[in-house]
């Protein structure tokens, strides 16, 4: 189980430094099984609630995982040890298709946004005390989600998409929780959940999100939290249709107590409807980031849910950073209300080159997924070798592992920096650097 090392401690403390120490030496690998509570609290002649409290330090450090009867081990990936560290370093003269930046030329200038925000502030400077959310931006925000069917709820502002997720998600749940996400999905997302001594339940996807048995299996299984992506899912591209949105709501429907939490992550730079489904648990949120539109430095994202979650976001909110800044709420107001973006246009440019490469991938043979925003998935047979052979041609993509956790491997591909008379040029690398794989599903 542990080989020769040999945990020590009479504390709970102790203990616990004691597994650390042998995961920082490396004498206890990734995976380790750790003995059971009882047969360690045994071995050191402790009471088995003292080992407890040290496993579950180790939880909440993200140190270790839990998993019912199959027990504590060591998590495979530290906490700090982020997917996104797993990237190819772009050669001199290669292309970089694998960042996942927006396209430059689509981000509005800031100039304009920045002067009025700085006029707005010089009539009313914020002070400690004030409102957290800037009343227009709260207002336009909420007539916005109202016009997607959005079900009624308060508004928040946090630092981002990610910084939302995280809030939500640590209103509700405790380290040791299983919560369900997207397989492949957003690396920062599994990170995340790692780091907050979550367990991560992988659900597969398909074209249109999440699939609808594999969901009702994790639930069934206890899953307490479900993550899913309404548009532009990143890596693969899916978007959550009107049929499929409807079954997922009828499966919910039999797990009330099952937190959601919809990442509108395609806001503004996709034009398929939005299918929500909040409203349908007890508890719920749907976040909305400024970044893939405006740009991503503005570090802002709008939520809104349930009452009783978005109170205790505030509440945590107010106890760290207090509020996000009204300088760039007040800006992102003025980019909302001047149509600084021309989202019908963007969505369109997007489009165009996300479906040429799809397509022409499929006419030399290689299945490809992107129903939505600025990615590609392309599900290979050898990762490593695709994204060398690939990276030999001149394009750098972004590997599969950085979004997996039991998916079949693949590789993403940003169009943003893709201009459409080089599509076929970049399908014919790909195609010469991939085997063929078939099946409508990424596992």
């Amino acid at each position: 189980m542990l080989g020769e090392y040999r945990i020590t401690g009479r504390r709970a403390a102790d203990i616990a430094a004691s597994v650390e120490a042998g995961i920082g030496s490396g004498a206890l690998a990734p995976g380790a099984l750790l003995p059971p509570m009882r047969e360690l609290a045994g071995v050191l002649g402790v009471n088995p609630n003292t080992v407890a409290a040290a496993y579950r330090t180790l939880r909440e450090r993200g140190v270790i995982e839990t998993d019912g009867r199959r027990g504590s081990r060591v998590r495979g990936r530290p906490a700090s040890a982020p997917r996104d560290e797993l990237r190819v370093a772009v050669p001199p003269g290669a292309r970089d298709v694998a960042s996942g930046n927006p396209d430059l030329r689509l981000l509005p200038a800031l100039d304009a946004a920045l002067a009025g925000a700085a006029r707005r502030y010089a009539q009313a400077p914020t002070l400690y005390g004030d409102d957290p959310v800037v009343p227009e931006l709260e207002r336009l925000a909420r007539a916005d989600f109202d016009a997607d069917g959005v079900p009624a709820g308060p508004v928040g502002v946090t630092s981002g998409a990610l910084d939302g997720i995280e809030r939500v998600l640590a209103a509700h749940l405790r380290p040791g929780d299983a919560v369900a996400i997207e397989d492949p999905g957003w690396g920062s997302v599994l990170d995340l959940a790692a780091a907050l001594g979550l367990r991560v339940v992988p659900v597969a996807v398909d074209d249109d999100g999440p699939v609808v048995s594999a969901v009702e299996r994790v639930l069934a299984e206890g899953a307490r939290a479900l993550l899913v992506t309404a548009r532009a899912q990143n890596p693969t591209g899916a978007a959550v249709g009107a049929e499929r949105a409807a079954e997922l709501r009828a499966v919910l429907a039999r797990y009330p107590e099952v937190l959601v939490v919809d990442d509108d992550h395609g806001h503004a730079i996709v034009d398929l409807p939005l299918h929500s489904l909040g409203g349908v648990t007890r508890h719920w949120a749907l976040v909305r980031s400024t970044a893939k539109a405006y740009g991503p430095d503005l570090r802002m994202a709008v939520l809104t849910g349930d009452a009783v979650t978005l109170d205790r976001v505030r509440g945590r909110q107010r106890l760290g950073p207090g509020w996000v800044s009204r300088l760039l709420q007040y800006a992102v107001v003025e980019l909302w209300t001047s149509e600084a973006v021309d989202r019908t246009a963007v969505a369109r440019s997007y489009a165009e080159r996300r479906d040429a490469l799809v397509a022409a991938l499929r006419e030399r043979g290689v299945p490809a997924h992107g129903r939505s925003g600025m990615n590609v998935w392309v599900p290979v047979a050898d990762e490593t070798g695709a994204v060398t052979r690939l990276l030999a041609a001149g394009w750098a993509v972004a590997p599969g592992s950085r979004f997996r956790v039991e998916s079949g491997p693949g590789v993403r591909i940003t169009v943003s920096g893709v201009q459409p008379g080089e599509v076929p040029g970049l399908a014919a690398a790909v195609a010469a650097s991939v085997r063929r794989t078939t099946g409508g599903r990424f596992d």
